[in-house]
């Protein structure tokens, strides 16, 4: 499905500045949050989509993208969405604490890590599309206890002492001071009995070869987002994000700039003055071009919609065609004589004969 304008989902203008675009959004926040609304669907479909138009408005550089390409544009900024309300609650961190009044005990505050990986991809690869796989080495959740460290058959107990909360106060006087439980370390739970597997730790350390959807037309220094696939959470906790940056190859016909395309083609006098067909080179293939008699030199053609996909709004980028009039070393005597016959219809000056040239060398040695 088409998604809906970020604009419209919160009921702001396109103008609105950082505090309208918040205010609007705390509102559509606590109409939808999940905990007033549980077991509804719809409800957690736009608490997500306000979630996911809020992240894009409120960063400066996604909300300069979305305005001047759309969806289309966000898709090589590393951001994709979020997967769930969860993802959104350990995204935004102490928001909905602080700003909106809410529990924050859906969130997860230590989600796992996010990894770094690099990809290298070919000119071709890059410009039609492709799924690539890549290996990472990372730490992912105990397939035998699901990543809770608990033997199976039991569960982690929540910390009598900090209540699952991990952290513990204590008043001294007039002040408050917060510390790590000491009971369970701010884990939040002991485990009585550990999974003989992970030992405990809920995790364990696997190499995967996952693979990886490049969208056609990607630029070198892109970085796609691939969600859930970093390093498993302690205790359960939701896993961190993949980032693959893309490294793109060059390719000797073209100079790419976005998805707009340059190449440059040799022509010779004869066929700027005479008219000619000439082949220029495309992504997939060639096709012919004609240039047109009386074509100046460095003319650049615009042949629309023969570039890369744009990966910023719909449809192709341009090529570029710019002409290079070609100037031989060498020229036989024929081709000499034709050239001073036409120099003298123009009535151009032109330097004496190369064969004077070369009898004067003959005779200075």
């Amino acid at each position: 499905m088409d998604k809906k304008d970020y604009y419209e989902v919160l009921g702001v203008s396109r103008d609105a500045n950082e505090q309208e675009i918040k205010k609007a959004y705390r509102r559509l926040a606590v109409k939808y949050h999940p905990d007033r609304n549980p077991d509804d669907k719809e409800a957690e479909d736009r608490f997500k989509e306000a979630a996911e138009a809020y992240e894009v408005l409120s960063d400066t550089e996604k909300r300069r993208i979305y305005d001047q390409y759309g969806h289309d544009g966000l898709k090589g900024s590393g951001f994709s969405g979020f997967g769930g309300v969860d993802d959104i609650f350990s995204h935004f961190g102490d928001i909905f604490g602080d700003l909106f009044g809410f529990s924050s005990r859906r969130r997860d505050p230590r989600r796992g890590r996010d990894l770094p990986t690099e990809l290298d991809l070919t000119f071709e690869e890059a410009a039609k599309g492709t799924v690539k796989e890549v290996e990472v080495r990372r730490r992912a959740a105990c397939a035998t206890c699901g990543g809770t460290g608990a033997k199976p058959g039991t569960q982690p107990e929540i910390c009598p002492t900090c209540q699952g909360r991990g952290q513990v106060v204590h008043q001294q006087g007039f002040f408050v001071i917060q510390t790590t439980c000491p009971t369970c370390r701010g884990e939040g739970s002991l485990i009585h009995e550990k999974c003989p597997d992970c030992k405990g730790r809920g995790y364990q350390v696997v190499t995967e070869s996952l693979k990886v959807t490049i969208p056609a037309g990607i630029d070198d220094g892109m970085t796609l987002r691939v969600a859930g696939k970093g390093e498993a959470g302690p205790a359960g906790a939701s896993p961190g994000d993949l980032y693959v940056t893309c490294h793109v190859a060059s390719d000797d016909r073209f100079e790419r700039d976005g998805a707009d395309l340059l190449t440059r083609v040799d022509v010779t006098y004869a066929q700027l003055v005479l008219g000619t067909e000439v082949e220029i080179p495309l992504v997939e293939g060639t096709m012919s071009m004609e240039i047109p008699a009386g074509t100046p030199v460095d003319h650049t053609f615009v042949l629309k919609g023969k570039g890369l996909p744009n990966l910023s709004r719909r449809g192709q980028g341009n090529l570029y065609v710019r002409l290079n009039l070609e100037i031989p070393t060498k020229i036989t005597s024929a081709q000499e004589e034709l050239l001073r016959a036409l120099a003298k219809e123009e009535g151009a000056e032109i330097s004496a004969s190369r064969r004077f040239f070369k009898k004067f060398k003959k005779r200075k040695s």
